[in-house]
């Protein structure tokens, strides 16, 4: 077996790292594809986490070099412990994220990589002594929040880590020019900003029906590279008794004329298992299932480092 290098990142892996996360990416989700400066910042700092950020204590991140290519890489946080961090990550550490090649007829020991860097990074969290280690796995990429089922190669590796996940979210895609473009003549739109974006409500008299947010700063100025455009919904909401007469779809139709004036092309949602209606509703307006993304990781039980 090739001799694999578990060691701490450098600026010149980051052309290798970048590819290697955008691999996982575009295998969950068609055009994902993150800057090499998005990369660096991510693992230097988290601007869109003002909540979770100040609660890190320290940042790590591990590569796993395997005849001179980055086979696998991982990016750890510590977590305070003080009565300000939220008691659920509070002195506890966490898997950022942990990718690692799958395995090819040319390169068969590729999760070996895996397992190195990862048992790397769960002895350093036993170091730092915390009460828990999570994974919940916010990839910098838009989107992906967990583990996708297009990585079966990753979910096998926290698996045999002694991972378990607790929960999980459908990720749906769509592509702007097949959002509906009829509107109910009856309803004005009202454009806010909103607690998530950008706001529309649909108000009849003076009752709001519903609303829709939408966040067209997901991926923030100059970190998303190719030509698409990307925003997701962060809230959309009918009230129960003007569901199924073509409030959604108004909302729907009010927001994509609203991102195709910026320039965006693809709108991500996000649904949870018990949600089968809102999922219906979405693909008839348009939106595809991209992938089953599993959350809310928790090393159950201790698996000592094994390279076998």
């Amino acid at each position: 077996m090739p001799a694999i290098t578990v060691r701490a990142f450098r600026r010149s892996d980051r052309d290798q790292l970048t590819s290697l996360v955008n691999s996982h990416a575009q295998a969950a989700l068609p055009g994902a594809s993150i800057s090499v400066n998005t990369v660096l910042s991510r693992i230097e700092h988290e601007p869109a986490e003002f909540i979770v950020g100040p609660w890190v204590r320290e940042r790590l991140t591990l590569i796993a070099e395997q005849r001179g290519r980055i086979a696998a890489a991982a990016h750890l946080v510590r977590y305070d412990d003080s009565t300000d961090v939220g008691p659920e990550l509070r002195d506890s550490g966490e898997l950022r994220w942990l990718l690692h090649w799958p395995d090819a007829s040319h390169w068969p020991d590729a999760h070996l990589a895996g397992r190195a860097v990862a048992d790397a990074a769960t002895a350093v969290m036993r170091s730092w002594s915390v009460r828990a280690v999570l994974a919940d796995f916010a990839l910098p990429a838009p989107g992906l929040t967990g583990v996708a089922d297009q990585w079966p190669h990753v979910a096998r590796l926290l698996d045999a880590l002694g991972f378990e996940s607790r929960s999980s979210e459908q990720v749906l895609l769509a592509d702007v020019a097949d959002l509906p473009g009829d509107a109910r003549g009856d309803l004005t739109i009202m454009r806010t900003l909103g607690e998530c974006g950008t706001r529309f409500s649909a108000v009849a008299g003076d009752r709001e029906l519903g609303c829709l947010e939408i966040d067209t700063t997901i991926a923030g100025p100059g970190q998303v590279t190719g030509p698409a455009g990307w925003a997701d919904v962060g809230n959309l909401h009918v009230a129960r008794d003007s569901r199924m007469q073509g409030v959604g779809s108004t909302l729907l139709a009010a927001g994509a004329q609203w991102l195709r004036l910026a320039r965006v092309d693809r709108l991500l949602a996000y649904t949870e298992p018990e949600e089968p209606d809102l999922v219906a509703f979405l693909q008839r307006c348009g939106f595809r299932i991209m992938t089953t993304c599993r959350r809310a990781w928790v090393q159950a039980r201790d698996v000592s480092p094994n390279l076998s």
